[in-house]
């Protein structure tokens, strides 16, 4: 069967009279099904999969900007410019997530990697070797390409996924699975390991989270209501991704105009993603400086400060306790001065949502101090905390950012996406 003549399945399921309960539980036999199939699949099929799935989201560009169109449409009244940022969809982004699938499928297999090979005075030969997890349930919210990267990287590493985006932008995932199953099914592959959950009731999300005999690990996309429903309600294995409150702290022996530059990069290139800065922290030797350059810079983001900014320049308008600790996803920021190296490193510590925080500076001692002393998933010397990225870490796309500190952390890829076995190999050994 060529591509063209494969039917792009359609995923969208009546909601009503859906069983939430029942629905997952179907979703998560098939699941189980496809995942053990994939895990034996081989490279060469699932690489088929990844390049089929691209030529069918080209050539589908129309159907998913017409879908694309409806849901923000459906929500462009009310709902922030930065939402709407993450939720639309162009020419130019669909053809990202083309593109990113074929680049997903040139990156080496994560499956069958040997981790660590030793044998025993007994003569045990012993191997430790890389495999799928299984079924991934990735629930997220406004970014429908999280369906393209996220059903990818599963595909790629063996696993198969069901999804459950935000109900923000339902027509666009469907149309997306829809094209990943396509590509699925010309490779010869079980169409189920990829599949999106068909009702926006919210009682799904917990069915998800309850799925123990279905779901092998739960991954989190999206603002900290999310995450925290996640990790508060979730019975099976969960990998967390809190918000991005980013910090970029101006050390005193900053470059002004490097610093400012890569700030203004760092807050603005992309405001809704969660590699955003949010915070900016100044060493009291240099504010004077910086923050109205800083301001000159970017008129176009509110920045919101302490006493001693707001006196550097007056387009500083006043912040309050929360703006600290706030994840604003806006083309806003908070200031904040501080006096020299440890007060910016506690600061930061005691703000951060251990996402990922950046240094300037041109003193390499001051910057090897917060690389080693800030606790983030990421940290970062003069560089844009927007770099916080699978892709621009060389991993292909990510299925997000790991901020606890068990078996991943930072961009979650393929590596990332799998777990470990040992296989023994004896000749007729017994234990005494």
């Amino acid at each position: 069967m060529t591509l063209t003549q494969t039917r792009t399945p359609d995923t969208r399921l009546p909601e009503s009279g859906l069983d939430a309960a029942e629905h997952v539980a179907s979703l998560g036999r098939a699941a189980k099904v496809a995942a053990r199939i994939l895990a034996a699949s081989g490279t060469d099929r699932r690489n088929h999969a990844l390049r089929a799935a691209a030529d069918r989201l080209r050539a589908e560009t129309p159907a998913l900007l017409e879908a694309n169109a409806a849901d923000v449409a459906d929500v462009a009244d009310r709902k922030p410019t930065s939402f709407l940022d993450r939720l639309r969809l162009d020419e130019t982004r669909v053809a990202a997530m083309a593109q990113a699938l074929e680049e997903i499928a040139e990156l080496p297999d994560p499956v069958g990697r040997e981790l660590a090979h030793f044998q025993r005075p007994n003569g045990l030969d012993i191997r430790r070797v890389a495999v799928p997890i299984g079924v991934i349930a990735m629930i997220f919210e406004s970014r429908p390409n999280v369906g393209a990267d996220a059903s990818a990287l599963c595909i790629k590493s063996g696993n198969a996924i069901i999804l459950r985006g935000g109900s923000e932008s339902r027509r666009s995932v469907a149309a997306i699975v829809g094209c990943m199953r396509a590509g699925l099914a010309e490779a010869g592959l079980p169409e189920d390991g990829v599949q999106t959950v068909g009702t926006t009731d919210r009682a799904a999300v917990g069915e998800l989270l309850r799925a123990i005999d279905h779901v092998d690990l739960a991954i989190p996309r999206g603002g900290r209501g999310l995450v925290e429903l996640v990790r508060n309600e979730a019975r099976v294995p969960t990998l967390l991704h809190l918000d991005g409150n980013c910090h970029s702290y101006v050390h005193a022996a900053a470059d002004v105009a490097k610093s400012v530059a890569v700030i203004r990069n760092a807050k603005l290139r992309r405001t809704g993603i969660c590699g955003a800065t949010e915070s900016i922290v100044v060493d009291r030797a240099i504010a004077a400086t910086l923050v109205p350059a800083l301001a000159d810079a970017m008129p176009d983001c509110e920045l919101r400060g302490d006493e001693e900014a707001r006196t550097l320049d007056s387009r500083v308008l006043p912040a309050d306790d929360s703006d600290w600790d706030r994840e604003y996803l806006d083309a806003v920021a908070s200031v904040k001065v501080v006096d020299g190296l440890d007060e910016g490193i506690a600061f930061v510590a005691a703000h951060s949502s251990g996402h990922t925080d950046a240094i300037l500076t041109e003193d390499g001692d001051a910057a090897d101090r917060f690389l080693l002393a800030i606790d983030s998933a990421v940290v970062m010397h003069n560089a844009s905390t927007q770099f916080s990225d699978g892709g621009e870490f060389g991993m292909g796309a990510e299925i997000g950012i790991a901020t606890g500190k068990m078996h991943a952390r930072g961009p979650v890829g393929l590596e990332q996406l799998t777990s470990f076995k040992y296989l023994v190999r004896g000749n007729g050994q017994t234990r005494p």
